[in-house]
């Protein structure tokens, strides 16, 4: 199972979390915990932890076009989720 890896310079991870868990608990299995979330997609799962200066993400997924699919979808509810805050999310794989 191919994993890629961001970590994500930010004082409000803990709020994206908790943001991207309640977004997501509608539709699909969503764990969270104080400042750290677990999200199970169709195809693979997303695992976020934040501490006070960052937000780190892995993805874990059932092939390369999955994780490449599910990248698109964290990043862009990340970005949405942050408002004005500018992210600067690189994957590293």
């Amino acid at each position: 199972m191919p994993i890629s890896r961001a970590v994500i310079a930010t004082d409000s991870g803990a709020r994206l979390i908790n943001r991207l868990c309640k977004h997501w608990a509608h539709k699909l299995e969503v764990e969270q915990e104080e400042s750290q979330g677990r999200v199970a997609f169709d195809e693979g799962a997303c695992l976020m932890r934040a501490d006070g200066e960052a937000l780190t993400v892995a993805i874990e997924a059932l092939d390369e076009a999955a994780l490449d699919r599910l990248e698109g979808v964290v990043a862009s509810h990340l970005e949405r989720m942050a408002g004005k805050e500018p992210l600067d999310i690189v994957w590293e794989n």
